[in-house]
């Protein structure tokens, strides 16, 4: 956001928020000043330890409260939209992770669409007229490059993906029945410091920091628009803008970047060679990513800052300096 930019709303209700992305979009917000009421269940899709690091860094600062709270139970969000009264959403809870999906579908369909219907509910219910969706590059699957927001994404190859077009949809479909203003945001393959640990750059930098054998899907050429996770908190925020109903793609915009580069240069900032063991690609990931980002340029004023190269630096760096915590983990 800019100073021209209109003011943000505040309190602002941010489910997942001690996830990935939403934990660094909480941070953004509390610096400009809005409060943020912060709701997470601490599923342990992966080790909750992360998500309580993450957590720490929040209940600590001015402006923040925490609601340990499932977006899939209804009559517990309807209270809190009683008590605590949001001036918008950015619902950033989801079940993530394409491969998970394929092994538990239901819980996918539940918390991406049902439990996006139950904040459009309770937005309904309690005049709340902004919700931000977080939504999934997974959409474009099989489309020309780069991914433009115009494309039809009427094919999704995952259980994941298709949760989240349903989400999407429903929330259109809320845009026109009670003119909820709704800001549909895509990310693309996001990464930086406290990463989920089921992402593959997270991964990489741990098994060669460790000496253990990289599994690496495919033969590394496969490519993504790789985005820091600084950049997409910042695109998060700028979405609170009123936009009627929108879908924007927040990525690195740039030419896509493959696996092998993004190893190449983790090698050299450790100074160890990987070991590296090529599995099978699975059907159901894509062999690249791209991002048209005009639209968030045009609409929200927004593009990316951090290069890959200054991105990865970072995120090694903070992988040094957890070192140990990190090595308790589960993978």
């Amino acid at each position: 956001m800019n100073a021209s930019s209109p003011a943000l709303p505040s309190p602002v209700l941010l489910t997942g928020v001690a996830g990935f992305i939403a934990s660094r979009t909480a941070h953004f917000l509390l610096d400009a000043g809005v409060e943020v009421i912060g709701v997470d269940n601490l599923n342990d899709y992966y080790d909750v330890r992360l998500k309580r690091h993450r957590l720490e860094g929040l209940l600590s600062r001015r402006g923040f409260a925490f609601h340990e709270l499932d977006i899939e139970n209804l009559a517990a969000l309807r209270l809190l939209f009683e008590v605590r009264r949001p001036a918008a959403v950015l619902n950033l809870a989801a079940r993530a992770g394409v491969g998970y999906s394929l092994k538990n579908p239901h819980v996918y369909l539940t918390t991406n669409a049902n439990g996006t219907l139950n904040l459009l509910e309770c937005m309904r219910a309690f005049g709340v007229r902004k919700m931000v969706l977080a939504s999934t590059s997974s959409l474009y699957a099989g489309l020309p490059m780069p991914f433009s927001e115009s494309l039809p994404v009427n094919t999704p190859i995952s259980p994941y993906a298709a949760s989240k077009k349903a989400a999407e949809v429903m929330a259109y479909t809320y845009h026109f029945l009670f003119g909820l203003d709704v800001s549909v945001v895509r990310y693309f393959t996001v990464f930086g410091p406290a990463g989920r640990p089921d992402m593959s750059i997270y991964r990489f930098i741990q098994w060669i920091l460790h000496g253990k054998k990289l599994q690496l899907t495919g033969d590394g050429s496969q490519s993504r628009d790789f985005t820091f996770v600084d950049d997409i908190a910042r695109g998060t925020m700028a979405a609170l803008a009123p936009v009627g109903f929108e879908i924007i793609n927040l990525g690195g915009g740039r030419n896509p970047r493959s696996m092998r580069e993004v190893i190449a240069y983790i090698e050299q900032k450790l100074g160890k060679t990987a070991d590296i063991e090529h599995l099978p690609m699975p059907p159901e990931d894509m062999p690249a990513t791209w991002a048209d980002i005009e639209k968030a340029s045009r609409l929200l004023g927004w593009k990316p800052e951090i290069s890959l190269e200054e991105g990865l630096e970072r995120t090694i760096e903070w992988h040094l300096a957890h070192r140990d915590f990190l090595a308790s983990l589960r993978m």
